[in-house]
């Protein structure tokens, strides 16, 4: 049975809990980029950190990953001192992770329309779609994000069946449309990098 990439990153970040030194060998020492400031480079530094920080008797809970290509995304519920939402990205190359970026924050919520910032689908379904799907998500960044076309969001998101899990927002294309005009130079930013991770022209 063939071992999927993100079910190499689940057992990497389950060992969290462990410390078990095993899941570390997904890393490739030698090219590993790690954007985390706090986490230092190479599979040697992920190992000795998790041992650490299995000594406080962590909780991991991968809620949903998913696997495209050389990518794997993980939404992670953390509990060490206090509960924590990530977003976990690693690049593979040959077979081993490379390159890693997250997005750690404190867990908040329920919102306004009672989501929270896990709940939600946890599986891909319509795997056809994947190719328009990516199609999609660019031109979103792109159009909205990055350029601050704020009038074509119909474009994108459906206004009867959006669904906000932003603590501080709710569901509706107008609570969207009011965050995204508030923060327009940090939208543009978000955009920005975004249009770096998906490589867009």
């Amino acid at each position: 049975m063939t071992v999927t990439k993100k079910d190499q990153i689940r057992a990497l970040l389950k060992s969290i809990e462990t410390g078990d030194p095993g899941p570390v060998a997904v890393v490739n020492e030698a090219k590993y980029i790690q954007h985390n400031s706090q986490t230092h480079e190479g599979s040697e530094g992920l190992a000795a950190l998790f041992q650490r920080l299995s000594k406080s008797s962590p909780r991991v809970n991968i809620v949903r990953a998913f696997e495209d290509g050389d990518f794997v995304f993980a939404h992670t519920e953390y509990d060490f001192a206090s509960r924590k939402i990530g977003f976990e990205v690693f690049r593979f190359e040959d077979g081993q992770a490379v390159e890693h970026w997250d997005n750690i924050q404190e867990r908040q919520g329920p919102n306004q329309s009672g989501r929270t910032m896990v709940d939600g689908p946890t599986e891909a379904v319509d795997l056809d779609l994947t190719e328009r799907n990516h199609a999609l998500v660019r031109s979103f960044v792109e159009v909205v994000l990055v350029d601050g076309h704020l009038d074509r969001l119909t474009d994108f998101v459906d206004k009867d069946t959006y669904a906000e899990h932003n603590a501080r927002l709710g569901d509706g294309l107008s609570i969207l449309r009011s965050a995204l005009e508030v923060g327009d130079e940090s939208s543009r930013r978000i955009g920005i990098y975004a249009r770096l991770i998906f490589e867009l022209p």
